[in-house]
């Protein structure tokens, strides 16, 4: 690591997006024998399961959208909203992952593109978010566990539990990213089983025309849209810990393209399942109400299956959600935006204070409520979204020729018309926000405006050490470089 000031920051960025990728090119062969990333890098099996899990970890969660709108919306905005939504998220990870292939992901972008006070501003957004989204799988984890062991439901044992769960689990991060994404291959297979073995049981009962009830007149689209929403977005926490990702640049879109196919189908599946086998009572699709469908269908058996493989969705959720959050933090410090200290690694070649930061945070927003946390996260990750779709689009303008290993196949204006149904639906979901997410997002972002400049103040005066990473490329020496061959 080497010591940098906050102009040597900024400079840094300036022309990050012009000759990076050259200079990731020249420190690709290197990397393996990096000392300072000694560690097992993760192949393409273990990165679709991560991703997976950063989106989905299965149809957990779902239930909420039946309850909201009824099974055809349910089934329709499924089928729907992965085209105008997932798939131009999932494209754009996959260009500018590959374009930077480094820790930190769409926090580099952003500073890439619009500076290094925007670059900052959409990481502590993302991370937010990001750790409130993982205050969700205590909750989900207790709320299918309930029903089979009503002592769960409240007070000081679920309290403990919580606690409980969340040190565990942030141990398994402690241990190493490969770890975590072997245990997310194991959990995803053991996740996904009952549910075909639920959909097979319930072939001689299916109704299609359950699948058609709908009632425009009884739509709670807050709640449906949210729903939507959280299901089928993240797609692009993946690139904040692409670094040690196995030859990211060939692995990252064909481990996108496989995970995009799991998790629609994940949804569509039990979807198709739990609403056709039945007769619908939209009060009752709760969370946890695909552990009492099961019943019904199969027996306790596969009951006791079904909320055994939640419990297990939720851990994996749960430990990929870390990583993601922890990486990035670690990017961060190794581009000097955040204190030297953030960029340690355990022995293990973990960021141990960027999960401990993570975990802290979840502990102290586990007391929210399932439909708030939704609403929350949402709400901050659509302006992480807004500045990340200005800054794929000004990369496009301002670098067309900055090499990129996966670019997606349309020109710019092709890219801008694909980004307007989502921005659009990003529109719709800030719009539908309660009064009370809404001030407390808005508090949120004011404190990282705060921040950025504070920590700026803190690095001039010495107060804390910020370094760069003897790792990444060196832009500004790239460019030099560049530019003294061309001469000679």
């Amino acid at each position: 690591m080497k010591s940098i000031s906050s102009a040597s920051r900024r400079g840094l960025f300036r022309h990050m997006g012009e000759c990076g990728s050259q200079q990731y090119d020249k420190i690709s062969e290197e990397e393996e024998s990096s000392t300072s990333k000694n560690v097992n890098k993760v192949s393409i099996v273990p990165l679709i399961f991560l991703i997976f899990y950063e989106v989905s970890g299965g149809p957990f969660g779902i239930e909420d959208s039946v309850q909201a709108a009824g099974p055809l919306l349910s089934i329709i905005g499924f089928l729907f909203f992965p085209v105008i939504w997932s798939i131009p998220e999932a494209l754009i990870t996959a260009e500018l992952g590959t374009m930077f292939p480094e820790n930190g992901g769409y926090v580099v972008w952003v500073s890439s593109a619009l500076g290094p006070f925007w670059g900052f501003q959409q990481g502590w957004m993302k991370w937010l978010s990001g750790v409130i989204d993982n205050a969700l799988y205590p909750v989900l984890f207790l709320d299918y566990l309930k029903s089979g062991i009503p002592v769960l439901g409240g007070g000081l044992t679920r309290t403990a539990a919580v606690l409980i769960l969340t040190v565990g689990l942030t141990y398994m991060n402690y241990r190493g990213l490969t770890i975590v994404g072997w245990v997310a291959v194991f959990l995803g297979i053991f996740s996904i089983l009952p549910f075909v073995v639920m959909g097979f049981v319930a072939i001689p009962r299916l109704n299609v025309s359950r699948w058609l009830m709908v009632d425009l007149s009884n739509v709670d689209w807050n709640l449906y849209l949210n729903t939507l929403f959280w299901n089928l977005n993240y797609w692009d926490s993946i690139s904040t810990l692409a670094g040690e990702v196995h030859n990211p640049k060939k692995t990252l879109p064909k481990a996108l393209l496989y995970a995009l196919i799991l998790v629609v189908l994940g949804y569509l599946y039990p979807l198709l399942t739990g609403t056709g086998a039945i007769p619908v009572d939209r009060e009752l699709w709760v969370d946890g109400y695909f552990s009492d469908i099961a019943k019904i269908l199969g027996g306790v058996w596969l009951s006791w299956w079904l909320q055994g493989a939640s419990a297990l969705s939720n851990m994996g959720m749960f430990v990929a959600e870390m990583s993601s959050d922890s990486y990035q933090l670690l990017g961060m410090a190794e581009r000097g935006m955040l204190p030297e200290f953030f960029g340690r690694r355990s022995r293990y070649g973990t960021p141990v204070i960027g999960i401990l930061f993570s975990a802290s945070g979840v502990l102290l927003l586990s007391w929210l409520s399932f439909q708030e946390i939704v609403a929350a996260e949402n709400f901050l990750y659509c302006f992480g979204m807004i500045l990340e779709f200005v800054a794929f689009v000004r990369l496009r303008m301002k670098r067309p020729e900055a090499p990129r290993p996966y670019r997606i196949p349309l020109g710019t204006v092709g890219c801008i018309l694909m980004l307007i149904p989502p921005t659009i639906l990003i529109i719709v979901v800030l719009a539908f926000a309660s009064f009370k997410v809404m001030v407390v997002s808005l508090f949120a972002m004011m404190v990282g405006f705060i921040l950025q400049p504070f920590l700026n103040y803190v690095g001039r005066n010495g107060w804390l050490r910020f370094s760069l990473s003897s790792d990444l490329p060196d832009v500004e020496e790239a460019e030099n470089e560049d530019g003294a061959s061309l001469i000679s």
